[in-house]
């Protein structure tokens, strides 16, 4: 399934649903949960319907299989219905994707962690600084801890940050876990994701390098925005992610192309590595880091401000966010 969180428009104001993409439509999977309830003969499909497959993703995730399992008994039956279907009182099951707008798949992880997994970036990035990679690298996947709250979505701008000169991106794969656990083992770790996203993991190198220096971080120079979309795809439909190409193109240009299958460090070991002595929860984001050659510090080439940012993934889709001027007020 392809899962994604969408605004409606209404009259009295905005609200946020989850959907799945079907074909040329987006389904409310809340909505096409109740109205199998209903047909089913439920006396209070709606009321049921929230329990087993909540409208938010935070809430979705936290369900765990049952949720999951009932979004897709949702989908099979609007599938079923058609596409002309309605919920139990007439409500609004499809909706065409002009007429909504997407919000970042999961607007609020529970935590995110960002990892630096990929060889090449690392070699490339100690290059720069006129080092080798350091040895402890390679004992154990290592990461940082981001600004949760700081989450945008697709097609979303990207207000200035920090006066920095060098603003950066990050082409990267995400993976949302779904269950809680602790002291996973390897072997088991594929079991707690719940799907994948794309990840821009904005840095404002400048910033970043200087509070670095102070051997912590790093902070300012990361939390101001990290970009997750535009959907999360379950890991059934994607069976193979060594073979993932991942793409970076600034206004069309294409100025990164990687594979998934470069990674030295893969995402069962690191939710082992995460949860030792340590729970994991449902919602919890953890990010790949830098495909080689994935950011404009290993090219030395920055962004500026109008450029439009797009990473592709497929089949996840295209994660494109616009870089506001220093004075545009809001993201």
């Amino acid at each position: 399934m392809k899962l994604m969180s969408f605004n409606v428009p209404t009259p009295v104001g905005t609200f946020t649903r989850i959907g799945a993409g079907l074909g040329q439509v987006i389904i409310d999977l809340n909505m096409a949960y109740a109205r199998r309830l209903a047909d089913q003969g439920e006396p209070q499909p709606r009321r049921l319907a929230d329990a087993q497959l909540p409208s938010t993703m935070s809430e979705f995730l936290a369900g765990g299989a049952s949720a999951m399992n009932a979004a897709r008994e949702a989908l099979t039956h609007a599938v079923h219905l058609g596409a002309f279907a309605t919920g139990p009182a007439g409500e609004t099951i499809s909706y065409d994707p002009g007429t909504v707008s997407l919000t970042a798949p999961l607007p609020t992880p529970s935590s995110l962690r960002d990892f630096i997994a990929f060889e090449d970036h690392i070699a490339a990035t100690s290059k720069r600084r006129g080092q080798p990679i350091p040895p402890e690298w390679y004992k154990a996947p290592v990461y940082y801890k981001g600004n949760h709250r700081t989450i945008i979505g697709p097609d979303q701008r990207l207000r200035w940050p920090l006066r920095t000169q060098k603003l950066d991106y990050e082409l990267e794969l995400a993976c949302i876990i779904g269950r809680t656990g602790m002291n996973i083992s390897e072997r088991d770790a594929s079991g707690y994701i719940a799907g994948y996203t794309i990840m821009n993991d904005f840095s404002a190198r400048d910033i970043q390098f200087q509070e670095m220096a102070c051997r912590l971080g790093p902070a300012k120079g990361k939390d101001f925005a990290t970009a997750i979309g535009p959907c999360i795809v379950t890991p059934e439909d994607i069976p193979d992610l060594a073979a993932l190409e991942m793409i970076a193109r600034i206004n069309g240009e294409v100025w990164s192309r990687g594979r998934f299958g470069s990674i030295h460090w893969s995402f069962p070991q690191m939710i082992e590595h995460v949860s030792r002595d340590e729970t994991i929860y449902p919602g919890d984001l953890l990010g790949s880091g830098t495909v080689g050659g994935g950011c404009g510090l290993e090219l030395d080439r920055y962004l500026k401000p109008g450029d439009v940012v797009e990473l592709e993934i497929q089949p996840i889709g295209i994660l494109r966010t616009t870089i506001a001027a220093p004075d545009e007020r809001s993201a």
